[in-house]
């Protein structure tokens, strides 16, 4: 259970870091203050729910898009996100090319880099010295 309350803590916050990433550097996205939190939690519930859906759509019906399933999930997802009135305002072609490829690569890196620090690290040591302590036996 702590193990899977951490993975969706580094989802949280690797969606957070990706969605400001995007505010600071892409042209034509605007994350407000208010509505942050929200936004945060409404594109990691989308990336959760439709990863999957997309991923079973790709192989039935596009398998030469199966690479790219990532930056199609955050680009749906934030698309979702946008819709909602408040956290999340994407304006323009560039603006719509290139947050989710911001967003995408900061999230891919944060969820990679997080989950290892703070999953690998903690449950891995745990996992290795039950490893460890069973084969002595």
């Amino acid at each position: 259970m702590t193990r899977f309350l951490l993975s969706i803590a580094v989802s949280l916050l690797s969606s957070a870091i990706g969605l400001l990433v995007a505010d600071w550097v892409v042209p034509g996205v605007r994350l407000s203050l208010g509505g942050f939190i929200i936004a945060v939690v409404v594109f990691t519930i989308a990336q959760g729910v439709l990863g999957p859906f997309i991923l079973r759509l790709a192989r039935r019906y596009a398998s030469a898009i199966l690479g790219g399933i990532g930056l199609v999930t955050t680009l749906v997802s934030l698309f979702v996100v946008s819709v909602l009135p408040g956290g999340l305002h994407i304006r323009g072609v560039l603006a719509w090319v290139l947050a989710p490829l911001v967003v995408w690569l900061v999230t891919a890196l944060g969820s990679w880099i997080l989950g290892w620090a703070l999953i690998t690290r903690r449950f891995g040591d745990r996992d290795r010295d039950q490893g460890r302590t069973s084969s002595k036996r």
